[in-house]
């Protein structure tokens, strides 16, 4: 989890544990609070100790439980601003794929340039639908979350149309081995090799592949992208982490262009791609 993240959460925390001891209605012990939320005396001590991220309805329980309502404004404040940066997957899957991919779209449309490494699978602005249909099918088995594959591919799709439009700029690096991942049956595969081997030659695509045999400059880390220079959205596990400040910009952008230089393009990716091609039985 990111340090600045938890620091934050810390920090509402000791604000909670405040409005606690200092109710208008006298001091009130976690055991007392909890009592009066109707909550478990452990889910006080994890919000206030910055172990769980609370929720809206928990931030207005806990002000009119301790006599402060007022101050909810404040406190929902404060997590806003901490998870604009931290988007867990759980709280942005809860209405499904589909209005992420939305979100995403939105980004893109007002991008010029993108660059993103994509370590764990084929980028989403090349993915064909039935490769894109098993990512999501999935990552919504893993989360539990509401099964609307078929929006979600369709808003995935329809954020392809930007690699048509005039102007537009996607740099893309991914390792030989995410050619070989086999998170889809392998004709599905075959077809997404294919694609891949379309993309190569477009004005609007700059596709680099690291390949298995070549030096890396660095161990790899998290997938990311960058739009223009204003944003980078990092992937992990449990959240996307949303990155806007220009020294955390500057980082990744020369962690890009790090591996750009051992990356190979056109004829050259083309090659290692079409062997990964002919390697898979369908």
């Amino acid at each position: 989890m990111s340090t600045d993240y938890q620091r934050a959460r810390e920090e509402l925390g000791r604000r909670l544990r405040e409005l606690r001891l200092e109710s208008p209605d006298g001091r009130l012990t976690g055991v007392q609070l909890a009592q009066r939320l109707g909550w478990q005396q452990s889910k006080v001590s994890k919000l206030e100790n910055g172990r769980q991220t609370p929720t809206d309805d928990d931030l207005l329980a806990w002000a009119e439980a301790t006599g402060q309502a007022a101050v909810f404004d404040e406190l929902r404040a404060r997590l806003k601003g901490f998870e604009s940066h931290i988007r867990s997957w759980r709280r942005q899957l809860a209405a499904g794929h589909a209005p992420v991919q939305e979100s995403w779209n939105t980004l893109v449309s007002n991008a010029t340039t993108m660059h993103a490494l994509s370590n764990a699978a084929v980028n989403g602005m090349l993915q064909t639908a039935d490769y894109a249909r098993h990512v999501f099918e999935r990552h919504a088995s893993l989360w539990k979350s509401p099964k609307d594959t078929e929006a979600a591919v369709r808003a995935r799709m329809k954020r392809q149309e930007w690699l048509y439009r005039p102007g537009k700029r996607l740099n893309v690096l991914m390792p030989e081995s995410v050619l070989f991942a086999r998170i889809c049956p392998p004709e599905i595969l075959a077809a997404q090799l294919d694609r891949l081997l379309g993309v190569v030659g477009m004005d609007t695509v700059h596709l680099g592949i690291l390949p298995l045999d070549g030096a890396l400059p660095l161990a790899m880390g998290n997938s990311f992208s960058m739009l223009d220079d204003r944003l980078v959205i990092a992937e992990d596990w449990h959240a996307e982490l949303w990155l806007d400040d220009a020294e955390t910009i500057a980082l990744y952008r020369r962690v890009w262009d790090t591996f750009a230089e051992a990356a190979v393009y056109g004829p050259d990716a083309q090659q290692v791609i079409a062997r990964v091609r002919r390697s898979i039985k369908v």
